[in-house]
């Protein structure tokens, strides 16, 4: 959170958060630790940056997957909350032409 302004650093860390939660058990250690908070502000930061929205939108959806227990339902709650469907129909808007965004 220290260098969200940094779009590399924001972009890496996205990609690593989406990485680790691919595994189920990291899921929500990773968002009781604010994973889905720095994603958000990581995507706010940089609107532009399509790389940054790109690995933003995938990390989001790993932190998220699952829709058969409380715990998803509350961490796609949690997202909701922070402003995270606004950001990746942003996202989807300002980068019609980068596939891996859409």
């Amino acid at each position: 959170r220290a260098h969200v302004s940094v779009s590399r650093v924001a972009l890496v860390a996205c990609g690593r958060l989406a990485e680790l939660c691919l595994e189920g058990e990291n899921r929500q250690p990773a968002a009781d630790t604010g994973a889905i908070e720095a994603i958000v502000a990581a995507m706010l930061a940089h609107p532009q940056v399509a790389h940054v929205q790109e690995y933003g939108c995938w990390a989001v959806a790993c932190v998220c997957v699952g829709t058969d227990d409380a715990a998803a339902l509350a961490r796609m709650q949690r997202t909701a909350d922070a402003g995270g469907i606004e950001l990746i129909v942003a996202a989807l808007q300002a980068h019609p032409q980068v596939a891996a965004v859409q």
